[in-house]
């Protein structure tokens, strides 16, 4: 490692939050995945990688929870040229359908979902193969996005390696329904592609506040295997004196030894995420987010990777000059980083 002064500024040739580490030296990898291809509301969450890179640079790296946790190493992977490729091609052809042109013929709108769900296919087996690659080194390892749908192959891996994990999932949507829009692999539908084609036992979800009847049943349906915290019972059980800490007892009574967390930004109130694509109003509080991850690992659990989703600094990207989601996506990351090298 060069030398390296935590306290001051990052420079310019420095890594994710201006530490001078290689994946090769990092106990903690970060892979990027700069997709959102099927994202049908607001956009440029393909941009998130290279903006909270960008912003946490800012990030003063003393953690008051953590002490000098980065000095275990953390790195990011290089972002890829030929996942922004694929994201390309995937977004113009999910553009046709999402458009919802009904002069266009039933062959032609067939054969753009057929493309779209070819490349997510690709892009999952890049996530698993990467995710793969980087555990049997013996790293940790966080995802990136990108759009919620990236980590269906990286969570595929995790459970190869612990097969007794359980999910904490932090979101305003469920992402329970079978397919959105025709696409098999939707930012819509990664919790329900989680709970059919892989052997997770326990999902347990928190914040969920838009969701449609479809997914309801699901859950209900589903009942021994996932457990969802509505985020409107939360605020009202928190109006009528119940605390936060306690809330979050409950919530961590629900999962194994072994928690993956799977957090889309927009479970946050939109205060904090205003160009994520699909805001909800209400959500967790910045800080009720970092309680709730401290009390799993103070609870004895442990966090053995993640991933951070719908991080969007808007269309135009990084260039936008409007820097607040990435600002709090980057502060949200570290704290993630922190409580798994605990």
């Amino acid at each position: 490692m060069k030398q390296f002064d935590p306290n001051a500024a990052a420079t310019l040739d420095s890594g994710i939050f201006g530490l001078p580490f290689s994946s090769e030296e990092a106990a903690l990898v970060l892979l990027p995945v700069p997709w959102e291809a099927t994202t049908s509301y607001g956009g440029g969450t393909s941009h998130g990688p290279a903006a909270i890179l960008h912003a946490s640079k800012q990030i003063d790296l003393f953690d008051i929870d953590n002490g000098n946790f980065f000095m275990a190493g953390i790195a990011m992977e290089e972002i890829s040229d030929e996942i922004q490729h694929w994201n390309r091609q995937a977004r113009q052809a999910a553009k046709i359908i999402i458009d919802g042109d009904e002069s266009l013929p039933d062959s032609v709108l067939q054969q753009a979902i057929n493309k779209v769900n070819v490349l997510s296919e690709k892009l999952n087996a890049f996530a698993y193969t990467e995710t793969t690659r980087l555990l049997a080194q013996g790293k940790y390892v966080g995802i990136v996005g990108g759009d919620h749908s990236v980590p269906f192959g990286a969570i595929q891996a995790f459970l190869e390696k612990y097969p007794d994990m359980g999910i904490l999932h932090i979101d305003a949507h469920a992402d329970l329904r079978d397919s959105f829009e025709g696409f098999h692999y939707s930012h819509a539908s990664i919790m329900h592609n989680v709970m059919t084609k892989t052997s997770l036992k326990k999902l347990v979800q928190v914040g969920i506040r838009d969701f449609c009847e479809e997914e309801f049943n699901f859950i209900r349906n589903n009942a021994a295997r996932i457990k969802t915290f509505f985020d409107a019972a939360l605020s009202e059980q928190k109006m009528q004196g119940k605390s936060w800490g306690l809330l979050c007892d409950e919530i961590i009574a629900e999962l194994p030894h072994e928690v993956y967390v799977s957090f889309d930004i927009d479970g946050l109130d939109p205060r904090f995420c205003p160009h994520t694509g699909t805001p909800v109003p209400g959500g967790l509080d910045f800080h009720e987010a970092l309680f709730l991850l401290k009390k799993i690992v103070t609870s004895g659990r442990k966090i053995i990777g993640f991933d951070l989703n719908e991080v969007s600094p808007g269309e135009q990207g990084v260039d936008s000059g409007d820097e607040w989601d990435a600002n709090v996506g980057a502060r949200l990351l570290y704290k993630l980083c922190g409580w798994t090298l605990k």
